[in-house]
């Protein structure tokens, strides 16, 4: 079986490295955007790939600064965005559109693989060659598959600058060979993911973690959000952005990367745990993107509880459950484990012990009580959110995986009155 799996390390570059790797990402961005305008100014009937890459060569001979843009690189740029289009139409994604200069994440693509000629220069350091730039020093952090001995079965199939708050990062794709992983026999579970608690599984035990900026870090960011818009007011429509202007931007991106990478950490290291213990996990399938949509409205109709949802946008947004849900898959894959997503319909709402839906069944946010006379079951809210994932996800896992393990649920006295209501969700 073979393993795809992406290693991120920093680059370590001089200033005239710097230089020319900045004049690539703005040239990737702008042979992307022209690439759009082309194909949208282009008629139906004559757009087609062969068109398009002679245009590239074309411009890339005519233009000097879409020159520093390495050939691979520029027609990594069209295979990417033709694939963007198949993705549209096959329902997947959005359109693509323009990607404009401050809003999008520099990127430049080194398609080859053998290309990079990797080497290892002392034990915190190796290198890797980019087409016209040259031999770049990175962070060596781990070993990569196909540059030891110890790894005959795997290689680097190419890689990709990308340039973040910190500074400019290679990301390595790398691919291995592995045996084909046993079944995982751990029991099965249930999980609920959530704000207030962030995971909540179907054993009784939750994944918390604390808030990704400390007390004083998120001060600071709050006040240089509040410098940042003093700032803007004084700029004129048109005119060029400050100097200071730009050093609080950079400030503020830098405390959001700084959250982001501790809320990676956190994700992965939680993802982890769960996959090593559990054989079958049963989440929600969720539509994330119609959840974080805005309440404003329309000047006609305006929307109510604006500031309260937008609030509330942020929080989903920051819990990232799209990410724990595909780091979650492929880590349960590897090991012969199996991620099940099950309707998230009533989930939240129904009695797990006995099957009963009513509205009025949550006290609070985190309090659940069952209206049923002859049930009268109380906990918490999220924990009986994971109960019922995890009898929907019992009743969707193939037979020949759900009879040879334990369930969580099963530990839970009184309780399998609910696995009589295994479709109603």
């Amino acid at each position: 079986m073979k393993q795809q799996r992406g290693h991120k390390a920093r680059l370590d570059l001089t200033p005239v490295q710097l230089w020319k790797i900045e004049d690539q990402g703005h040239a990737a961005r702008a042979m992307w955007n022209l690439l759009h305008d082309l194909w949208t100014m282009t008629p139906k009937c004559q757009r087609s790939l062969s068109r398009m890459d002679a245009e590239i060569r074309r411009a890339r001979k005519e233009i000097d600064w879409l020159a520093k843009l390495p050939a691979q690189a520029a027609q990594q740029i069209l295979k990417t965005y033709i694939r963007a289009w198949v993705n549209c139409w096959e329902g997947r994604a959005q359109e693509p559109n323009f990607k404009a200069r401050f809003r999008t994440r520099a990127a430049v693509d080194i398609p080859q693989g053998r290309d990079l000629r990797i080497t290892r220069i002392n034990r915190r350091w190796g290198q890797v060659w980019v087409p016209m730039v040259g031999l770049v020093r990175f962070r060596w952090t781990k070993d990569l598959p196909g540059t030891t001995k110890s790894s005959p079965a795997a290689r680097v199939t190419g890689a990709r600058l990308v340039k973040d708050a910190l500074g400019w990062h290679i990301v390595f794709r790398t691919e291995l060979t592995v045996d084909e992983p046993k079944p995982h026999m751990g029991p099965g579970v249930g999980i609920d993911v959530g704000i207030s608690r962030p995971m909540a599984l179907s054993d009784g035990t939750f994944r918390d973690h604390d808030k990704w900026l400390r007390p004083k870090e998120a001060e600071r960011l709050r006040r240089l959000e509040r410098t940042r818009e003093r700032q803007k007011q004084h700029r004129k429509p048109g005119e060029k952005t400050s100097k200071r202007l730009r050093r609080t931007n950079r400030l503020i991106a830098g405390y959001h990367a700084r959250a982001k990478r501790r809320t990676l950490d956190w994700q992965h290291k939680t993802t982890t745990g769960i996959a090593d213990m559990f054989g079958v996990v049963g989440v929600e399938a969720l539509k994330i993107t119609n959840m974080v949509k805005s309440a404003r409205g329309t000047a006609e109709e305006p929307g109510k509880n604006v500031r309260q949802k937008a609030e509330l946008n942020r929080s989903i947004s920051a819990e990232a459950w799209g990410r724990t849900v595909t780091l979650l898959e492929y880590k349960l894959t590897d090991r012969g484990g199996h991620l099940i997503k099950v309707p998230a319909p009533n989930t939240s709402r129904r009695c797990h012990a006995c099957g009963f839906i009513t509205e009025g069944n949550r006290e609070t946010q985190a309090v659940f009580v069952c209206k049923n006379e002859t049930c009268g079951w109380s906990g918490n809210a999220d924990t009986n959110g994971s109960f019922n994932i995890e009898i929907a996800t019992k009743y969707q896992t193939p037979q020949e995986i759900v009879g040879v393990r334990t369930w969580s649920l099963s530990q839970w006295a009184g309780r399998e009155a609910s696995t009589t209501h295994p479709v109603a969700l």
